[in-house]
């Protein structure tokens, strides 16, 4: 919510400054707050369809709709700023305007990169927070973190406040030089800045959509758990993947002890979920079944 207050009344001063100035710059950065702005009213689509409870056609809930939407939000939104952004660069190389005073440019710009830096630094501590819970590094949480609203809100203000700089780089150049080179060229590297985070952003959804695998350190940690348990001697498969946004689900096949009767299995599979619950309230849906063996003998050994 605060990225996309802070990014729609940038994108309207943007383009005002750049119909008052001419600056293909400046343009660039108004379809980059406009793409901004379109990205954050699909990544709350993302954030509310992921919510939803299960229902009789989705068993296992919304979850990884958040991660269709915010795939849509990447491919759909960020190119387009992208592509448009570069088509006005690449126009003003081939066909050169004039520029007028750029002070207004000048002071847009810095109340931008005011603006997204409030923004940004949200995003940062939000981020940082969540690491700190799961014990990780922040670059390597904000790569392996399931959730891709904060990422992409992360990666976007990143970009912006990036990208005002180009912009007033490119400005600067064109006020000292008199060309416009300078202009064209800042407006189609920050085409090409908004069409990394795109690719990034949606490389990172495409897996999350397609059923990523949890982390090691997470999967480690729920194979300690079921191997610890009383009466299981291996886990010859076991599966930990995500159902949404800091949403898990387990899937586990156990070796038990051969003495348990029906009754202890039974309360074997149970404490195991419970178990797994109570150890993370991240884990949404445990799925533990009996391990009935398979050809090319024993299975492993608890803890393998």
């Amino acid at each position: 919510m605060v990225a996309l207050a802070a990014n729609l009344g940038v994108a309207l001063a943007k383009l005002v400054a750049a119909s008052l100035t001419g600056s293909s710059a400046m343009l660039a950065e108004a379809f980059h707050a406009l793409a901004d702005t379109g990205n954050e009213v699909l990544l709350l689509i993302a954030q509310n369809r992921s919510e939803l409870p299960p229902d009789e056609e989705h068993p296992l809930g919304h979850g990884r709709a958040a991660y269709f939407w915010a795939l849509i939000a990447s491919l759909g939104v960020f190119v387009t700023g992208a592509l448009l952004s570069i088509r006005e660069g690449v126009a003003e190389l081939l066909h050169p305007g004039t520029s007028a005073s750029p002070t207004v440019a000048y002071v847009v710009l810095g109340v931008a990169v005011v603006l997204e830096s409030v923004s940004l630094l949200r995003a940062y501590r939000q981020l940082r927070d969540e690491a700190t819970e799961f014990s990780r590094e922040f670059l390597e949480y904000f790569d392996l973190s399931s959730d891709p609203i904060s990422r992409a809100v992360f990666a976007e203000d990143l970009a912006a406040v990036v990208g005002n700089l180009i912009a007033a780089a490119g400005i600067g150049l064109t006020q000292l030089t008199g060309s416009q080179v300078p202009d064209a060229l800042a407006a189609i590297l920050i085409g090409l800045v908004l069409g990394y985070v795109a690719i990034q952003l949606a490389r990172r959804n495409g897996d999350f959509l397609i059923g990523r695998r949890a982390p090691a350190n997470i999967h480690r940690r729920v194979m300690e758990i079921i191997a610890g348990r009383p009466g299981v001697r291996g886990v010859p498969e076991m599966l930990v993947t995500f159902l949404g946004p800091h949403r898990l689900w387990v899937m586990a096949r156990v070796d038990i002890d051969d003495g348990l009767d029906g009754a202890g299995v039974k309360s074997l599979l149970r404490d195991i979920e419970l178990r797994l619950a109570r150890d993370s309230r991240y884990v949404a849906r445990v799925d533990v079944t009996l391990w009935t063996g398979a050809a090319g003998g024993a299975p492993p050994a608890a803890g393998q």
